[in-house]
């Protein structure tokens, strides 16, 4: 096996190997998290929260221009809840847990997990090999293929990226080199003025001849 291709498993493998994040949620706390994706995108996520008599937890996942895709108030504790959406462009997307405790008790720490699928990984492709018949072999080989795809599609947007901020780099250079020509002439006209002042000065006052 050529290096290559160890580099090429071993990003399948990273890929392929997603866990979810779980954390302690502060009485009345706030806890958002952003992540960028492509548009046209399959989302699949799921939830839950623990326990906490008289508390309420709330959950939304917003675009960054504020927009809904999915909300759920009071979540109910016992059962993990999902949700899914597609995205429509290239976008940061936002979960946040909210936690609303009453003023008339203490409150206490809820855990919160969150797993979130997104593109490749959220495709079940269990039930593709079902609906086209296909061997298991089969099935791994179209995963292994749509994940190559995907690994290629982030690397050409890096790339696009790296573009971008290449450009955006050198045309700052570029306003750099041209205000600093400008502020170096402007300061030999504002010396070459205060020489010629001075010297007036100096002959009004016949100091100097």
């Amino acid at each position: 096996m050529s290096w290559l291709s160890c580099v090429v498993v071993t990003l399948l493998l990273v890929i392929v190997n997603v866990q979810g994040i779980s954390w302690r949620m502060d009485p009345n706390g706030l806890r958002c998290l952003k992540e960028e994706m492509q548009g046209n995108v399959l989302v699949v996520g799921e939830y839950d929260v623990s326990e906490a008599p008289g508390q309420r937890m709330d959950f939304v996942v917003k675009d960054s221009k504020g927009h809904i895709l999915y909300q759920k108030e009071d979540i109910p504790h016992g059962k993990t809840w999902k949700f899914t959406f597609v995205t429509e462009t290239i976008d940061t997307f936002e979960s946040c847990f909210k936690s609303h405790v009453p003023n008339h008790i203490r409150g206490n720490k809820q855990d919160v997990t969150l797993n979130v699928k997104h593109g490749i990984e959220a495709k079940s492709y269990e039930g593709i090999g079902e609906a086209a018949k296909l061997k298991p072999i089969e099935v791994e080989l179209k995963r292994l293929e749509d994940l190559s795809e995907a690994i290629v599609q982030d690397f050409d947007r890096m790339r696009q990226n790296e573009k971008h901020m290449r450009d955006t780099n050198e045309q700052t250079n570029a306003r750099v080199f041209y205000f600093s020509i400008f502020s170096l002439f402007c300061l030999i006209g504002l010396a070459t003025w205060q020489s010629l002042y001075l010297r007036r000065f100096f002959k009004s006052k016949k100091l100097i001849e």
